[in-house]
């Protein structure tokens, strides 16, 4: 029982961390859209922006454990399957989201810690630099394209199902809160998945259009669907609105940190999930 509280208090770390992530890209891009200075940029440049800000390496520090509880916490509830998803086609798809999420998170942690001991520098890439480094990595191997491609419409297809959840879904599925707050815990939690959910579609199509003319070139991260945004007719007021939902997610992180039903496993029982997952895994390679 000590252990499962151990890894619920990790998830609720986590989700804040992830939800700080957020704010910084949404606030820093709402400034851009506005003319008050910001940018619009991704997770690596909000994060880098805060070397220029009071105690900024101390926050990076405290930002960067917040994101490995959040990557530690995305792998565990994945193989553990502590949200229930099952094992049917969709939730074994979005188990294994959930995997490569934990990964991509264990990497922004590892990049957070590495601005504030000094290890990495700030400037994390203004568009697509990072998605263009891997996409120009699965193209060069065995049907890369035809791989890459399919990344595209599987994150085409996440930022759909977020557009739809936020449309007629329920945003707040895993979340105890009580009655009085459900006035503004669920338009907070629409808007945010409808803005994630618009800029995962931009992307997958920027990787569909990569595998489809071989050129990672055309790949494009967070800061290059924030900026396709602003470059629209009356695009300031676009980026203004995706901008402003992605910071509401980010502040929905924060609620999902308090409110959110986390089903902990046991740390052993736990590990012994990741053994037998890893153990079924190499049978069927062997």
């Amino acid at each position: 029982m000590a252990n499962a509280n151990a890894l619920e208090k990790t998830a609720r770390v986590g989700y804040a961390a992830r939800g700080v992530v957020y704010m910084l890209v949404g606030g820093l891009a709402v400034m851009a859209a506005v003319g008050a200075g910001g940018e619009t940029g991704g997770s690596k440049n909000a994060l880098a922006s805060l070397l220029d800000e009071p105690f900024g390496k101390t926050l990076l520090a405290v930002i960067a454990l917040g994101l490995l509880a959040f990557a530690l916490w995305r792998e565990v509830a994945a193989l553990s399957d502590a949200d229930n998803r099952g094992t049917s086609g969709k939730g074994l798809a979005i188990r294994g989201a959930h995997v490569i999420s934990g990964v991509i998170y264990l990497g922004l942690a590892v990049y957070a810690a590495g601005l504030a001991f000094g290890w990495a520098t700030g400037g994390g890439g203004q568009g697509g630099e990072g998605a263009q480094g891997w996409s120009a990595w699965l193209l060069a191997k065995p049907f890369g394209r035809w791989l890459l491609g399919l990344v595209g419409l599987g994150v085409a297809g996440a930022g759909l199902a977020f557009i739809g959840r936020a449309w007629t879904g329920d945003v707040t599925k895993h979340l105890h809160y009580a009655p009085h707050q459900r006035g503004w815990v669920v338009p907070l939690g629409r808007a945010g998945f409808a803005a994630r959910g618009v800029v995962f579609l931009i992307i997958g199509g920027f990787l569909v259009v990569a595998a489809w003319q071989s050129q990672s070139s055309e790949a494009r991260g967070l800061g290059g669907a924030l900026r396709t945004v602003q470059e629209q007719p009356y695009g300031w007021i676009l980026l203004a609105l995706v901008a402003a939902g992605l910071f509401a997610f980010g502040v929905f992180g924060l609620v999902q940190a308090v409110y959110r039903r986390i089903d902990a496993p046991d740390v052993e029982e736990a590990a012994g999930d990741a053994k037998r997952a890893a153990e079924r895994g190499a049978r069927k390679v062997g």
